[in-house]
């Protein structure tokens, strides 16, 4: 079984003018670390730059806004289709991303299809996170 997903996604950039630039985002899923979605945005020909977001963040913002601090996510319309708005804050700024649901939601679907909803703890091994998190503290 693959145990990693991933898609190419068309977003947008919605900058100060409200207008929009489009870029393209790589999303990736794998059963390795089975709460997390990486996101690399590519911006122009420099290495892409990379979010990761909690997997239920992103299933939740496509029916309610979701999130505090430097992660926001919710549901919008941008110019008659659905979309999720992702706002992000860096000591470097804030930017806001229209991404178009469908393409979303299949990659979404075929994560559960990977790992299932809380199921994510058979895919982890608690030992080795543990040791991790008290090495390096």
């Amino acid at each position: 079984m693959n145990a990693t997903v991933s898609a190419e996604l068309g977003l947008r950039l919605v900058v100060p003018d409200r207008t929009t630039v489009p870029l393209l985002a790589g999303l990736s899923y794998t059963a390795d670390d089975p709460y997390a979605i990486r996101m690399a945005f590519h911006v122009g020909n420099d290495e892409p730059v990379e979010w990761i977001f909690a997997r239920e963040l992103l299933t939740v913002g496509i029916v309610r806004r979701v999130g505090d601090g430097d992660v926001q996510v919710w549901p919008a319309r941008a110019d008659g289709e659905r979309t999720l708005n992702i706002s992000l804050t860096s000591p470097f700024g804030q930017a806001l991303f229209e991404v178009p649901l469908p393409p979303l939601t299949e990659f979404l679907h075929r994560t559960y299809d990977l790992v299932s909803a809380g199921r994510e703890t058979d895919f982890m091994d608690l030992d080795e996170e543990l040791a991790n998190m008290l090495w390096s503290s």
